[in-house]
């Protein structure tokens, strides 16, 4: 039985179905409605056009016998012969080797140093400290390498370094630190460490300061310690940090921080065993051999290195849990 109100209702659906579709709008019209966010974005665009998109015909190099008089394009093409010196001499896997253990070395005691750091902080009550803490962590960030690595040499060379000096004074003999190669990664890894654990430590900082107040009080009320409240809710709160520097830092675990190797370890080739890595030789087949090609080979497998890495760890993350995935 055909009611009034199943009329009316009816004739309001026709009268819905009869409105015609939100056409969507024109690349020009969402250009000029997001225009504020565009131009706040447009230096980030100019800087990754200027230094990262218009330098990548120069990858070609690495596939010549590069010369100035003919260029980069018009020099004779040798395929991969730049890439089989690399691998026959034994130095690519030296290279890479060091690389990345270095990096690893970096990622993993560097994000479990800022993670514990930022905790302790977030526990310390008095304002006035945790200001004057953060502060003096912060500052090792902002010394110069070179300055670095001048500190290091006061602290480490044979003749008149405080080490040496203390150790003399205690009835030892002093040691040549400068040639044991088996010392340096310790050395780096440490400066690193002392260099850029503060600065990181604010990023966790941060997200210990965005965990929801609701989640505390509630631990509170059930009674948690400070370690409970730490390992249940702040720790799980991290997570997400956590993996997104993770994913950002396997982009770069094949390049190295030259600055620092440079400037602590400079051209020491008692040394290289432990400490070069692709920066350091790169930069050394330049300035003694001006060898374009060779430099450039290791550079674009170093890229294509970290690009596949990152990739494959995007695809991990996404697979566990999608939301944690950079795309």
């Amino acid at each position: 039985m055909v009611t009034q109100a199943s009329v009316v209702t009816l004739a309001g659906a026709g009268q819905r179905d009869a409105l015609p579709t939100k056409r969507p709008k024109s690349l020009l019209r969402r250009i000029s409605d997001n225009r504020t966010l565009l131009l706040m974005c447009l230096p980030a665009i100019v800087f990754f056009l200027v230094f990262s998109y218009a330098p990548l015909p120069g990858a070609w190099i690495a596939f010549t016998n590069f010369n100035y008089r003919d260029g980069i394009f018009g020099s004779p093409f040798v395929g991969l012969r730049n890439f089989e010196f690399l691998v026959k001499s034994g130095q690519l896997w030296l290279l890479t080797k060091n690389t990345i253990l270095y990096n690893v070395a970096f990622i993993v005691l560097g994000n479990i140093l800022q993670i514990s750091l930022a905790i302790m902080m977030n526990e310390v009550r008095s304002k006035y400290f945790k200001k004057i803490s953060q502060a003096v962590m912060f500052l090792p960030y902002f010394i110069s390498v070179v300055l670095v690595g001048v500190i290091a040499f006061n602290l480490l060379n044979y003749d008149t370094g405080a080490v040496n000096a203390l150790i003399e004074q205690t009835g030892g003999d002093p040691i040549k630190i400068y040639s044991i190669a088996g010392a340096w990664p310790i050395i780096i890894i440490l400066f690193h460490l002392w260099q850029s654990t503060g600065y990181g430590s604010i990023v966790y900082f941060a997200a210990i300061m965005g965990i929801d107040n609701s989640l505390f009080e509630a631990a509170a009320i059930d009674g948690a310690s400070a370690w409970q409240r730490i390992r249940y809710v702040i720790l799980p709160s991290l997570k997400p940090t956590f993996i997104i520097l993770l994913l950002f830092s396997l982009g770069g675990i094949m390049h190295g921080n030259f600055g620092l190797f440079w400037n602590l370890v400079g051209n020491n080739a008692a040394l290289f065993q432990t400490t070069d890595i692709i920066e350091t030789s790169v930069y050394r087949m330049i300035l003694s051999q001006n060898n374009f090609t060779s430099s450039t080979a290791v550079g674009l497998y170093q890229s294509l290195f970290g690009f596949a890495l990152v990739m494959l760890a995007n695809w991990i993350v996404r697979r566990i849990n999608k939301d944690y995935a950079l795309f």
